[in-house]
């Protein structure tokens, strides 16, 4: 019997998974089942799936059941502060990213677990505490306000950025564990329908307001609507702290995002209904205690979202662990499997931080933009050694995130001197020179 805690996403296909291979599994999860309730309000409630998340899903047997809840984004469309607007291609033609809800993708995960003989599901069981001496993890049933005792011996820990298990786990001192922070926060705000449902702005794409040090983004909705998410210090002259009342909060909104707030007829109350969101880096060492239990997901690596891959991250989590699961004991499959994982983690999570500065600054720069579109142009001339770092990652999941960062910074040198003396245009580039770096540099994939 296989234990886990924590039956969002990356639970939930974890016991998929791992059913499919033969085992049993228990999943514990402290909030009710997410097919009975709403929502949380406030909380990041659109996800980003790409190609390592939609390889995982396939494999689980549930992406097909998603249908309409996927949005299809092409790339990103650019907000300029005179309303001004750019597009940007994700990659090449075809090649998309597509907005989910977080809550609808729960909810068919868990429908396709409830369904699966193998699983057995246990809303409202919170983790409380583990003994690794005796190998048993505490479980509160919220429903009969009793404590139970369960077997560890596996029990994989799912439980998300918070993990209640890695805190235990440190404050035990058998890890160690860090949460960096950022510095900046987030809020969720909403962009209403249009009449019938439409869309007021374009439903194909990822809206971003790039602002030097803050931006704001808009995901699609199934229902004709957006989730807004704005990105800010959380303290400083331009802030969250600083701006705590409606009337500062109202002038900031419309100075900086001004056909955005348009858009957002209940930002003012939804800005103090929400609160602000946590942004940093989680890292752990080890992942796991002896055989007994595993940090997987967000719970041993979480990142900040910036690039649209912490989902799709702790997805391969699971389809690496699955294939890893084959062996025994549950210790070597816990080390093996950690340590081959971790290097990707640690690639993908500094990537991210890359990100950030990316989307909210380097996104309205030409000479960014020049760089962008001559690594698609390249990609077209060089496809088996010049793919572009960001699709690397969001459209192969065949190539691993150390690889990607590795030949990433390859890539970017060859940009940086092809674009050297251009000004905005390809038709400055040196394509002869090109071939020479991308063939000299950057061996077949």
């Amino acid at each position: 019997m296989i234990r886990i805690v924590g039956a969002g996403p990356t639970g939930a296909l974890l016991a998929l998974l791992l059913e499919r291979r033969g085992k049993e599994v228990e999943l514990y999860e402290a909030r009710p089942d997410p097919r009975l309730v709403p929502a949380d309000s406030g909380r990041s409630i659109n996800l980003a799936l790409a190609d390592r998340g939609i390889h995982a899903l396939k494999a689980a047997g549930v992406f097909d059941r998603l249908g309409s809840a996927l949005l299809p984004m092409r790339g990103r469309l650019i907000h300029y502060e005179n309303r001004d607007t750019n597009f940007q291609p994700y990659g090449q033609a075809g090649e998309v990213i597509y907005s989910v809800s977080r809550h609808r993708l729960n909810q068919v995960l868990i429908e396709v677990a409830a369904q699966r003989t193998g699983v057995r599901l246990f809303f409202q069981h919170r983790f409380e505490a583990a003994d690794f001496a005796a190998g048993t993890a505490s479980i509160r049933d919220l429903h009969k306000h009793r404590l139970i005792s369960v077997p560890m011996q596996p029990l994989l820990a799912a439980d998300g950025a918070g993990s209640a298990m890695r805190r235990e786990m440190a404050a035990q001192k058998l890890i160690q564990a860090t949460e960096t922070d950022l510095e900046h926060g987030y809020k969720e705000l909403s962009m209403p329908p249009g009449p019938d449902r439409s869309c007021r702005i374009a439903k194909d794409v990822l809206h971003i307001w790039p602002r030097g040090n803050f931006m704001l983004i808009a995901l699609p909705n199934d229902d004709g609507s957006f989730t807004a998410t704005l990105f800010l210090p959380k303290h400083g002259p331009v802030s969250f702290a600083a701006l705590s009342d409606a009337g500062s909060a109202d002038e900031f909104l419309s100075r900086h995002f001004p056909d955005a707030r348009e858009l957002m007829p209940n930002a003012v109350a939804e800005w103090h209904a929400h609160p602000v969101g946590f942004l940093g880096t989680v890292s752990t060492s080890p992942w796991h205690v002896r055989g007994e239990a595993m940090l997987i997901g967000d719970a041993a690596h979480a990142m900040v979202p910036f690039h649209g891959q912490g989902m799709n991250c702790c997805f391969e989590d699971c389809m690496e662990f699955d294939a890893w699961a084959a062996l025994q004991p549950w210790e070597a499959v816990f080390t093996q499997f950690s340590a081959a994982r971790k290097r990707n983690t640690d690639a993908i999570a500094a990537m991210a931080l890359d990100n950030y500065s990316e989307m909210r600054e380097s996104v309205a720069d030409p000479k960014f933009q020049l760089q962008r579109a001559l690594s698609l142009e390249l990609e077209r001339r060089f496809p088996q050694r010049f793919i572009p770092r960001y699709s690397m990652v969001m459209f192969h999941h065949e190539i691993p995130y150390l690889t990607a960062q590795q030949r990433g910074a390859v890539q970017a040198g060859i940009l940086t001197e092809l674009t050297c003396g251009a000004v905005n245009a390809l038709s400055d580039i040196d394509f002869d020179c090109a071939e020479r770096l991308v063939i000299g540099g950057l061996p077949p994939l």
